[in-house]
């Protein structure tokens, strides 16, 4: 009998995909000996009201040519074709539905499990799949509070090593509406994507 597939699960919205996102999906592949890692671009975020989010096409056909490297990254579109809202504790019963097999790893960073208490039903999150988790620079995790907060969560939690790429896709943005080229933060062929696409040079982009 074959092995359960081990997945890991990236989301975000992806506004760029850039070196940052790679290097912990990579990361979290090799060390938890991960089958693949799916790409989960969000449609809708619930957290990001402030800005308009680049359309839906732009974002995954960039998240498309970001990983085109990789076979073990596979683009997943079932957060952008579900209806809102978007959250990902009922994101993962329609993954179950794609791989009713799988063992699943949500990747995030420290600050992501720091803040587990405020996601949407936490304590059903960590029963539907384990976190792993690459520490950021300055953020602590104060295990007692989290497991009170959560219960359960500490032994939800795989804890990864390695360095961080301090990259975030909010200073990609403003840096390309300073009217610079996003190169060496990002894929090529992503950058090429942008400047051809002309994103980024205003707050929205459209398609």
């Amino acid at each position: 009998m074959s092995s359960r597939p081990r997945i890991g699960l990236l989301g975000g919205t992806f506004d760029p995909p850039h070196w940052g996102h790679l290097w912990l999906a990579e990361l979290a592949r090799g060390q938890l000996k991960l089958d693949n890692v799916l790409f989960l671009p969000v449609g809708e975020p619930v957290h990001k009201t402030d800005r308009q989010i680049t359309a839906v096409p732009h974002r995954l056909q960039m998240v498309s040519l970001a990983i085109q490297n990789n076979p073990h990254f596979v683009l997943d579109t079932t957060d952008c074709d579900r209806s809102g809202p978007h959250t990902t504790v009922t994101l993962l019963p329609l993954l179950r539905q794609a791989y009713p097999n799988a063992n699943f790893w949500l990747i995030v960073g420290g600050d992501s499990l720091r803040d587990l208490p405020t996601w949407s039903h936490p304590e059903q999150l960590i029963k539907l799949c384990r976190l792993a988790v690459l520490p950021r620079p300055g953020t602590e995790i104060d295990w007692a509070l989290l497991e009170t907060a959560v219960p359960g969560s500490k032994t939800a939690v795989d804890m990864l090593s390695g360095p961080t790429l301090s990259i975030s896709a909010t200073a990609i943005r403003h840096w390309v509406r300073q009217g610079h080229e996003p190169s060496y933060l990002l894929p090529t062929a992503v950058s090429d994507y942008i400047q051809q696409h002309h994103l980024y040079h205003q707050e929205q982009a459209a398609l």
